[in-house]
């Protein structure tokens, strides 16, 4: 996707807290459940057989930067450096059949008014009508659980993976959202060529109970948890070019950097994101020796612990940071308050970009390569392929369902087609002009066209692209090039899980989770940490590896 949308999976990332936590703790990539139940996960002959068959599209817009393979199924994005200046049409034929249809996803802009021109130009090229509903991005976890319990879920609706537990999906499927496997598994997908060149590990993340029930959105071949961050424009002040192949390495360009006296800090808050330079496992569980364990067992979180609290205690890392703040405007990396902080991977975009020069000309967001804490080979674990899918209502009848696939089949058109153009700018001359570096929206395309929304219910493969920052775009593909050869896929990777009711608590991990940060913020001892994961352990988390132990590994689902 665009990094010109109003909101982009990866730069939601960037901006929680909250889900960076989710990136380090949980089991992320296995998106867990609780329906209530005895749990499970899906088999991996059942997902092949109902997995969509993946076929890429012809026809469409050439990437000025291939898409490049690397280890373990990793595959780069495709990377635009300007916008196409044709805009072909990669959907053809009748689309909808007159149907109304009402879709939920959330939104962190201001709500554009209903029935604006924007969504009817859209409607009219669908020959149906998408009732947008966007709801409050920052309290999506609050607004659908009541129409869940209320029976009231609309006919499409968008559920981020992290939101899994809450909205208990693995006890929607089947009972409340439809199965589409009949619809989509297999070559039936063919029939909709724009979900058909939507890449495998996107379609996996929606397959419950062996099942098909979700279509992704924002599928990425290549998704991290997050980069490592340095403000180039300030070091190069300096004349510091950083060449950190180690942790001590790090460290050291740290302590040479940092000045409180002056106001400016080595380091902002990184936790999880230190978690590859340490290689701690990501998702929360690893194997050894055939056998489940917790990350809170590996040495390597001890270590990287360990290191994160004499930083903070050397006072290398904002105060703030410390304090647990994690909103400001402009934040402190950007403001030249610290040097050197860690985030989703829009932290290097276009936005970022024109923000970073409008408040200091020069500004200059660079990533680290990969560096191991030790200096041996990094490595680099994937992120589930797609966070976001969205569901149809059970009550839909078969023609509704195959309309609204139609209707996702035109969502799912890739960067630089007619039908994107059409859904991320709108209609030209009335929501946007077109300049030099593409669309620029109009006044009335910024109150109605701006918020991104029908890219939650569906979209192709994420595509790299920074309207008038093409140097950005190639800094962003040569490092996902260079990390995608030492990608690895995480224990769970694209699996959805659902787990007993009685390890809820115990999944998501909260205290363990608070007492990493008061560790890692130099307020407490690494034995802090230890104790509180000692208790995890006999408060549920032994039961809960085994019973992953006996319920996925030993079944052979991992």
């Amino acid at each position: 996707m665009s990094s010109t949308n109003a909101f982009t999976r990866r730069g939601f990332l960037a901006a929680s807290a909250g889900a960076a936590g989710a990136i380090g703790l949980s089991p992320l990539l296995a998106a867990c459940g609780n329906n209530g139940g005895k749990g499970g996960a899906s088999t991996k002959a059942a997902i092949q057989a109902v997995l969509p068959t993946y076929k890429p599209l012809s026809g469409g817009v050439t990437p000025d930067i291939p898409s490049v393979p690397g280890t373990n199924g990793a595959m780069t994005d495709p990377g635009f450096l300007k916008y196409p200046s044709t805009l072909p049409k990669t959907v053809t034929g009748q689309v909808g059949s007159g149907g109304r249809y009402a879709g939920v996803a959330p939104s962190w802009n201001p709500v554009p008014p209903a029935g604006n021109s924007y969504y009817e130009a859209v409607n009219k090229a669908l020959g149906a009508t998408f009732v947008s509903q966007p709801a409050n991005g920052n309290t999506y976890n609050t607004v659908i659980p009541p129409l869940i319990a209320a029976d009231k879920l609309p006919d499409w609706l968008s559920i981020p993976g992290w939101l899994n537990p809450t909205f208990d999906t693995g006890g929607l499927v089947g009972t409340k959202l439809a199965d589409l496997t009949t619809y989509l598994g297999g070559d039936a997908v063919l029939e909709y060529p724009n979900l058909a060149a939507i890449p495998s590990g996107g379609w996996k993340c929606g397959i419950w109970n062996n099942r098909l029930y979700g279509i992704p959105s924002q599928t990425d071949s290549l998704s991290f948890a997050g980069a490592i961050y340095y403000r180039k424009d300030l070091l190069d002040a300096k004349g510091i070019t950083p060449n950190v192949k180690t942790a001590q390495d790090f460290e050291a360009l740290g302590r040479e950097i940092n000045n409180p006296g002056g106001g400016v800090w080595a380091f902002d808050d990184m936790l999880v994101y230190l978690y590859q330079v340490f290689k701690v496992p990501l998702g929360g569980w690893y194997l050894e020796n055939g056998k489940i364990k917790n990350v809170g067992e590996h040495p390597a979180m001890l270590e990287c612990l360990a290191w994160a609290n004499k930083i903070a205690k050397a006072g290398l890392v904002h105060p703030d940071a410390i304090a647990g703040v994690n909103t400001s405007n402009p934040s402190r990396f950007m403001a030249g308050k610290v040097y050197i902080e860690a985030g989703g991977m829009a932290g290097l975009s276009g936005p970022d970009a024109k923000n970073g020069t409008a408040g200091k000309a020069g500004y200059q967001r660079a990533l680290f390569p990969l560096f191991s804490s030790d200096g041996s080979t990094p490595s680099i674990g994937l992120g589930g392929s797609s966070g976001w899918m969205s569901y149809l209502n059970k009550n839909l009848n078969p023609e509704q369902i195959k309309e609204c696939l139609r209707i996702a089949n035109f969502f799912a058109a890739p960067f630089g087609s007619f039908e994107y153009n059409l859904l991320n700018y709108g209609v030209e001359g009335v929501h946007y002009t077109m300049g030099p570096e593409g669309p620029v929206f109009t006044k009335e395309g910024s109150n109605t066209a701006a918020d991104g929304i029908f890219g939650f219910f569906s979209t192709a493969q994420t595509a790299v692209y920074n309207a008038g920052y093409p140097d950005v775009t190639k800094a962003m593909e040569a490092w996902c090039a260079d990390a995608a050869k030492h990608a690895y896929k995480p224990m769970f990777w694209n699996l959805n899980i659902s787990v007993p009711s009685q390890f809820s608590k115990t999944a998501a991990q909260t205290e363990l989770w608070d007492a990493t940060q008061a560790v890692a913020h130099g307020k407490q001892p690494v034995s802090y940490y230890q104790d509180a994961y000692s208790r995890w352990k006999s408060g549920g988390g032994d039961a809960l590896g085994t019973w992953y132990q006996q319920n996925l590994i030993d079944k052979g689902l991992s």
